[in-house]
């Protein structure tokens, strides 16, 4: 990557959209604090990310990651697994497992509190990645293509269920995908990448009222989005 410059407002959803290898998920990774940045700076909430060689702990407790497999600890129940970072910040047993279960119920997986991961379907599995991610209270949360290991049904209906769950949460997020139908669905602004060194080609607002339903993918404006994020995407190959 050279040349990223790139704002995301409070409250905004930012999809990261470009061709294979052009540092999406790096820049996903800088933006998280889990790779530092060979020069320039990172900010969030007005914080830069990194003194040096070492991360600005405020600015690391404002972000929380979903990766593309959940990660989740196949020997802890779901409710165990989302109340990690509750247990490692010394909340209570009591009340960590209060929390743990709003949150299963945020991302509608109550009932499975009890249950190992492996007991899950992979839609269920990403879920419960979210609610840990979310028990940490972010304020900006960052997916890195959390969808594409599910199936194309469940994957068209989990991107119903990021966009509610986003809604409910009133985090900032910024999420990295491949497909261009979900970054327009989901997305406020649609992010284009050119090839590698990625460099930011385009940005595209999405004004779409919310909430959104698949209703929206049948109009022209949205067919018509599409295919000219696809054309930009073609010509930059």
């Amino acid at each position: 990557m050279a040349g990223i410059d790139l704002a995301v407002q409070p409250g905004e959803m930012v999809v990261i959209l470009g061709p294979s290898g052009c540092g999406k998920t790096t820049l996903l990774r800088i933006m998280g604090g889990l790779l530092r940045p060979s020069r320039g700076v990172v900010s969030v909430v007005g914080r830069a990310l990194w003194n040096g060689s070492e991360r600005h702990r405020a600015a690391i407790d404002e972000l929380g990651i979903v990766f593309q497999e959940g990660h989740l600890f196949p020997w802890a129940t779901v409710e165990d697994n989302i109340a990690l970072p509750l247990r490692l910040r010394g909340v209570a047993r009591r009340e960590r497992r209060e929390q743990a279960r709003e949150l299963c119920r945020l991302v509608g997986i109550q009932g499975f509190e009890r249950r190992l991961p492996r007991h899950l379907s992979g839609g269920m599995r990403q879920r419960a990645a979210i609610a840990r991610t979310l028990a940490g209270d972010p304020r900006i949360l960052l997916m890195d293509e959390p969808l594409a290991s599910l199936d194309a049904l469940t994957r068209e209906q989990m991107s119903l269920e990021i966009q509610r769950i986003w809604l409910a949460s009133s985090c900032t997020a910024v999420m990295v995908t491949h497909s261009i139908t979900e970054a327009v669905f989901l997305a406020d602004r649609i992010v284009v990448l050119t090839p590698r060194p990625g460099r930011v080609d385009t940005i595209t607002e999405v004004d779409f009222p919310r909430p959104r339903d698949f209703d929206v993918q049948a109009t022209p404006e949205f067919q018509t989005t599409v295919q000219s994020l696809r054309e930009r995407l073609v010509l930059t190959a």
